[in-house]
């Protein structure tokens, strides 16, 4: 049965799981607005004078649902101590001055120098916030307003916890498309500079300039997905499920970390010294071919394969396998800028240090 034979109310699930899991900002306002709720209702039915400020348990459900699983409790404890610091200035000041600009000023501005402090991490707003709130509505019932505040952000934080502990985020599909981006990417940017090299002589240094830098955002990107969805496993009940898929993206993130340095490496490289107007070029029409050859293997080694790539003539050997075809293609380079220096007065310099390069990436392939 085809998929448009399929009725729509049984791909719809599937479809929606899909979306879902592509767009991970939606389980986040899911969890936040869950755990907001709750914490209302515990600061509904607080005894006095939790019950006059409800709507501060919310405040620390938000900032504890916001966070991944691992940071969530770091961040509550760093949220809670910078209200607790920004009141407790407020009281200060309060009890040295009278109200008016000199100190709202005075407040603020040692707020603002305390929430700098590396304990508070990303929280250090909370310094400033919490001083002005304090000083504003806690006037003449400072202690009271302080422990209601207080007490209700870290019950809401704690509910946040709780909702982020039962609804765990592994974010692993948004990391794994970032990758297959990156991947994407390199793949172009090797093809096209395997085919200038076949073709078009000399690179042209703004052309190729934009190319590097025009990579480094998608690079970035690919980074930070993978930093967040390690993060987001780190105390996560759903990645003992899932292991050995957050471990292949580790293993997939060092290859194409490694391969993108490689990549702007060699470009940079050629940029340089293959520029129309040098004599002293790092590659000749001799060599020029097999660096094309070995430049377009690594395209095919990072290519994803093909829907039939375990067929038995893909698998029937491994001399079939990109990644040592690719490996095969740098030993024939080297072997040729090894021969050339033999019969040249060239150092071939900028040769040897893109064959490096390549071996660098070559070694990450089959490690």
């Amino acid at each position: 049965m085809t998929e448009g034979a399929v009725p729509w109310w049984r791909r719809a699930p599937a479809a929606a799981h899909r979306t879902w899991v592509r767009h991970p900002r939606w389980s986040l306002a899911t969890r936040g607005a869950v755990a907001a709720a709750l914490a209302w209702l515990v600061g509904v039915v607080a005894p006095a004078p939790f019950s006059e400020y409800p709507y501060y348990a919310p405040l620390g459900a938000v900032i504890a649902t916001t966070s991944t699983l691992a940071r969530s409790v770091r961040e509550s404890a760093q949220s809670v101590g910078a209200l607790l610091l920004g009141a407790a200035i407020a009281i200060v000041v309060d009890t040295v001055l009278a109200p008016g600009v000199l100190s709202v000023a005075l407040v603020v501005g040692v707020a603002l120098l305390c929430s700098g402090w590396r304990v508070f991490g990303g929280q250090g707003a909370w310094v400033a916030n919490s001083a002005i709130f304090v000083l504003v509505l806690g006037r003449g019932e400072d202690a009271e307003y302080v422990g209601a505040f207080a007490g209700l952000v870290l019950v809401g934080a704690a509910i946040g916890t709780a909702v982020n502990l039962l609804l765990p985020s592994l974010l692993l599909t948004p990391s794994g498309l970032a990758l297959g981006g990156l991947r994407d990417a390199l793949v172009e940017q090797l093809d096209d500079l395997a085919g200038w090299l076949d073709d078009q002589g000399p690179l042209d240094p703004e052309e190729w300039e934009r190319r590097r830098h025009a990579l480094s955002p998608t690079i970035e990107a690919a980074r930070a997905a993978v930093a967040h969805s390690q993060e987001a496993s780190r105390g996560n009940p759903r990645a003992r499920r899932h292991g050995e898929r957050a471990r292949s993206q580790s293993r997939e993130a060092h290859l194409l970390g490694t391969t993108a340095e490689v990549v702007d490496e060699v470009v940079r490289l050629l940029v340089g010294w293959e520029a129309a107007g040098r004599d002293d070029v790092a590659f000749g029409p001799r060599l020029r071919p097999e660096l094309a050859a070995a430049v377009r293997a690594l395209a095919d080694a990072l290519r994803p394969p093909a829907d039939d790539a375990a067929s038995d003539a893909a698998a029937a050997s491994a001399a079939d396998d990109p990644g040592a075809r690719f490996v095969r293609a740098v030993d024939r380079l080297q072997a040729a800028v090894r021969e050339s220096r033999q019969g040249s007065d060239d150092d071939h310099l900028v040769a040897g240090a893109l064959v490096v390069a390549l071996r660098r990436a070559a070694d990450v392939l089959t490690g």
